[in-house]
C-alpha cells in the first residue's frame, strides 16, 4: 500500500506507529493525607483520629517507634493506639483464642491482622486463625521486620491496619503476669 494513497492524518499515523517506541515507566509517589481546611497539620488534641504509629526501625532490643519510644516485647498496634501483648514466650506453645480477643471486641475491626512472629516465619495455628475468621479479621502472617514495614505503608495510606508483633529476641514484659 502506498503512502501517498491516504490521507494526511493517516499517513502520519502510520508513520508513526511504525516508529519503535520507548517503555515509559510512571513514577509513583505516596501522597500526603490531606483533609480539607487542616493546612496539611495534624492536631493530635481536636479529638479526631489518633495519628498511626510508625516503626522507625527494629533491632535485638525491640521495635523502635518514630516517636524513640522502643517496645522490648510482644506488642499490638490498634487504631493507632500500642498496647502491651502478654503472650507465652515460646510461640505457640500455650497460646490460646483468649490472646487474640482485643480482635474480637474491637470495633470498626481492622481490614487486616499482621501477625510478626520473630526473626522467622511461623504460620498460625489453624485453630486461632479460625478463631480470628470467625472473629471477621483477615490475618496475613510474616516475620516481625516485614509486618513492621507493610504495617507502616499500609497506615500512610489511611487503611484499617492492625499488627500483632512479636520482638526479634522473645522476652516477656518485666512484671507481666504469666500468660
Amino acid at each position: 500500500m502506498s503512502l501517498s494513497l491516504l490521507r494526511p492524518a493517516a499517513r502520519s499515523a502510520l508513520r508513526h506507529s511504525a516508529r519503535p517506541t520507548l517503555a515509559v515507566r510512571a513514577f509513583h509517589a505516596s501522597s500526603l493525607r490531606r483533609y480539607p481546611g487542616d493546612g496539611g497539620l495534624n492536631n493530635i488534641l481536636s479529638g479526631g483520629a489518633a495519628p498511626a504509629v510508625e516503626v522507625k526501625t527494629i533491632t535485638q532490643n525491640g521495635i523502635q517507634l518514630a516517636d524513640g519510644l522502643v517496645l522490648s516485647s510482644a506488642c499490638i498496634f490498634l487504631d493507632g493506639k500500642v498496647f502491651l501483648w502478654n503472650v507465652p514466650e515460646k510461640l505457640w506453645d500455650g497460646w490460646k483464642p483468649e490472646h487474640f480477643e482485643i480482635f474480637d471486641t474491637v470495633v470498626p475491626k481492622p481490614e487486616i491482622l499482621l501477625l510478626g512472629t520473630g526473626e522467622r516465619v511461623e504460620m498460625l495455628l489453624p485453630a486461632l486463625r479460625q478463631y480470628l475468621m470467625k472473629a471477621g479479621v483477615q490475618v496475613d502472617v510474616m516475620n516481625t521486620r516485614n509486618a513492621c514495614s507493610t504495617y507502616n505503608l499500609l497506615a500512610e495510606e489511611g487503611r484499617r491496619v492492625a499488627a500483632a508483633l512479636l520482638p526479634i529476641t522473645p522476652r516477656r514484659w518485666e512484671g507481666a503476669p504469666s500468660a
